[in-house]
């Protein structure tokens, strides 16, 4: 069975996006910045919403040719691009980059993802994870906290109808205070 990881950066008060999807705050430093690629490597398949699927889309096709691209950045685009993904929409028509588009249930077609074999999926964009989160998918969630409150947005978490109690498994301090929680759903 697959393992299921959702996990972003979020501000303090557990926003992945202040009002008007400004993302302004989460610029990452060279460390965490690495850090995130590393575990994209680790990652064998990416479950993407449509508003996430655009922001990634719209940058990282052509991020190695960008022309301050650091070294780190130039990596993360070429193994954006070679990462197989899966977006999950009712509306887009098509997509591109080593994907392809789910239009039909997309709980169903996640937990038919886990049930077979291979490297960890990384489930990406809010309403698309909170489904997975409700359905009970999600077997690790990794958290990077960064020290601002923007007081409201789009929350990380979504209402859950019981409780999922979590074994922390991992944390770490990146530069500017910024910190890693990692946890993994009690089964």
């Amino acid at each position: 069975m697959r393992k299921l990881i959702y996990g972003m950066n979020l501000t303090l008060d557990g926003y992945i996006a202040a009002p008007v999807d400004d993302l302004g705050w989460s610029g990452p430093s060279d460390e965490l910045f690495q850090w995130w690629l590393d575990e994209e490597r680790a990652i064998g398949l990416l479950l993407y919403g449509r508003k996430l699927w655009e922001a990634m889309s719209s940058y990282w096709p052509t991020g190695d040719r960008q022309p301050n691209a650091t070294p780190a950045q130039i990596e993360f685009a070429r193994n954006w691009r070679d990462t197989p993904k899966v977006v999950f929409s009712s509306t887009l028509e098509k997509v591109d980059w080593n994907a392809r588009l789910v239009r039909s249930d997309a709980v169903a077609e996640i937990t038919r993802l886990k049930a077979g074999d291979g490297e960890p999926m990384r489930v990406g964009g809010a309403t698309l994870a909170a489904a997975a989160m409700r359905a009970g998918l999600i077997d690790e969630y990794t958290i990077v906290t960064h020290p601002v409150l923007v007081g409201g947005g789009t929350p990380f978490f979504t209402a859950l109808d019981s409780w999922v109690n979590l074994n922390l498994v991992e944390t770490r301090t990146f530069p500017d205070g910024v910190v890693l929680t990692r946890y993994e759903t009690r089964r």
